[in-house]
This record gives C-alpha cells, sequence and structure tokens, in this order.
C-alpha cells in the first residue's frame, strides 16, 4: 500500500532563455508565498480551500499534488489566481495518475502533463514550460523557476541494487501507488523519463543562470532535491519514490536563495550551503487536524518564501520542523 495515498474516485513554445531579460512582474511590493500537497480529492481540503484570502499585491506557488483530475486543477487556479497576482505550479505525483476509471480513454504519462499544463493556461498560472519570472517584490530580485524532475529510485541505501530496490521496499509493505498509476509513456521507464527530465531542465537552468548573472533563483518543485532531507521515520522505505539523486547539488550550480518543495507531508525548513529549502505540504485532513483544532485554516499553513525568516548564522541552521506555515 502507499502511505501517503489520497483516495480519489503545450501550445506555446517558452522564450530561449539566452536571447534576453527575463519577464518582470508588475512593480508590486508583494510578498511570495507557497503551499503544496491540497489534495482536493478530500472534501475538507476542497472547502478550505474556498477560505484562502484575496492578497493581490502577493505571488503563490503551488508545489505539486493539487489532485488527480483536471477539476481539481481548475478548481484550484480559480481560487488561487482570484486571490493572487501570479500564481506558479508544477505538477507532483498525483498529477500524473491515470485513475482505473480513465484507464481506457483517460491521458498517460507525459500527455497528462501535456493536459495538466493546458488546463494552467486556462487561468495564467505559470508552470515548467514557461519563461523563468523575475520577481521584484519583497526578498528580490529573484528568478522563479518551477521544475519538474520526478524520480529514478536512487534515494536507497548503498547495499540496495537498483534492480532489487522495488522487492526491499515491499519487505515493509511499502508500495507506492505511483507504481500502478503514474505511467511513463512514451518513455520505457519512469526511470528514463526522470532522465530526460533532468537532462532538460538543467539545459533550462544553465541558460537562465548564464543570461541572469548574480541573480539568485528560488527552485520551486514538488521532489527534494537532496536525498538528506528525506525523513521518513515511520515509512522510510518510502523514499525509493522521493527523488534522484542527480539533482543533489542543484542549489550551489544554480545559485538558488530558495529550494521549494512537498511530497513528504513533513512540513520542514533546512539550510545548505547558504540555501534556505522550504518543504511546504499541506496535506491529508488527519495529518494537519491538530492545527485546524487550534482555530488554524490554510491561511495559516501557507509559507512564506520571500523575504522569508531572517537567516540564522551558520552555527543555528538546524531543521526547524514547522506545525503550520
Amino acid at each position: 500500500m502507499d502511505p501517503l495515498l489520497a483516495v480519489a474516485d503545450a501550445t506555446q513554445a517558452p522564450r530561449d532563455p539566452t536571447t534576453g531579460p527575463p519577464p518582470v512582474l508588475e512593480d508590486r511590493e508583494g510578498r511570495l508565498y507557497a503551499i503544496g500537497d491540497i489534495h482536493l480529492s478530500y472534501k475538507v481540503n476542497r472547502e478550505e480551500l474556498e477560505k484562502l484570502h484575496p492578497r493581490q499585491d502577493d505571488g503563490l506557488i503551488l508545489c505539486g499534488d493539487v489532485g488527480e483530475t483536471p477539476e481539481h486543477l481548475r478548481e484550484a487556479f480559480k481560487q488561487a489566481t482570484s486571490c493572487f497576482h501570479r500564481v506558479w505550479w508544477t505538477p507532483g505525483n498525483h498529477e500524473l495518475y491515470t485513475l482505473p476509471k480513465q484507464k481506457e480513454h483517460g491521458a498517460r504519462g507525459e500527455k497528462k502533463y501535456e493536459e495538466c499544463v493546458e488546463v494552467a493556461r486556462e487561468f495564467g498560472v505559470l508552470t515548467p514550460e514557461d519563461d523563468f519570472v523575475l520577481w521584484e517584490g519583497e526578498g528580490g530580485p529573484c528568478l522563479i523557476a518551477p521544475i519538474f524532475t520526478l524520480y529514478d529510485y536512487s534515494f536507497r541505501p548503498a547495499h540496495v541494487p537498483l534492480e532489487g530496490a522495488l522487492d526491499w521496499a515491499k519487505e515493509e509493505h511499502i508500495e507506492a501507488t505511483d507504481e500502478h498509476l503514474l505511467h511513463p509513456d512514451p518513455y520505457k521507464s519512469r526511470i528514463e523519463w526522470c532522465e530526460h527530465l533532468v537532462n532538460r531542465t538543467e539545459h533550462k537552468l544553465s541558460a537562465a543562470v548564464a543570461a541572469n548573472p548574480g541573480v539568485k533563483l528560488v527552485l520551486v518543485g514538488h521532489w527534494p532535491l537532496r536525498e538528506d532531507l528525506v525523513r521518513l521515520d515511520r515509512i522510510p522505505r518510502f523514499s525509493l519514490w522521493c527523488g534522484t539523486k542527480k539533482t543533489e547539488n542543484w542549489h550551489i550550480k544554480y545559485n538558488a536563495k530558495v529550494v521549494v518543495s512537498g511530497h513528504l507531508h513533513i512540513r520542514r525548513t533546512d539550510w545548505r550551503d547558504d540555501t534556505r529549502f522550504e518543504e511546504c505540504s499541506l496535506g491529508y485532513p488527519r495529518q494537519w487536524q491538530d492545527c485546524k483544532d487550534q482555530g488554524m485554516d490554510i491561511n495559516d499553513m501557507l509559507r512564506e518564501i520571500l523575504p522569508g525568516p531572517v537567516t540564522p548564522p551558520p552555527d543555528l541552521r538546524q531543521t526547524v520542523w514547522r506545525r503550520y506555515g
């Protein structure tokens, strides 16, 4: 079983970032927020989304796992764009699912991703297929860089060979639903798709850094970039589906000020090499019920990315386990 499972019944070519400066948001003194894993297959989470407060000068990042269907995406994008000046989205594994009822006619793999991108464009939401935008609000200037990388089962102990990785996880009764619903078409495997995505993303990030010397990036993805940020005490072998070691040094290589992710349903802040890492999941209702019991709602669960918290001195940069945003 998948311990994180929620129960759920490109036509525009991006501009080559080497040909000129990136688009700039209108001059606003807003803040940038993020939230991921809002899982709109749950009625409670859908009701919470409706409570989102207007922040017309601010930006919002939705870092994956909005839901499993185009309807989930439309619901999220409609509400988010009505409340925020600019919205970014990057896919999680749940957006890429082809549900059993869609087995015969539903989009699969890369086509499912492209379907999601088209829905985002209906609402003007920026995706990994669009230009990186220069944020000049509080905490800027920074390039906001949504990315899509997937995973390749490399987040595993050294003694576990790739060919035995799935059996190793099954020994603890762990098997992600991705193995049944996230198809790699047209690639032979999710590993091959991941390799393609990583290579493609590296090219785009390298071009952006070269074209914007000295400008920091905010890297926005669903899966954690680093294995050492994946701590799942109750289900450690779920790490197989949590990222790829190929992105381990991207925060240095691509001059990242902040790296934003979700997927783990464990809110935390970490520092590596002067870069702040923010895990921004909301999660399933039971996983944030204690916050609701204290009178909090979705607005309290938003994480401020820019300007964000004050940078602590190096000797005090320990993991901060965040109860809420």
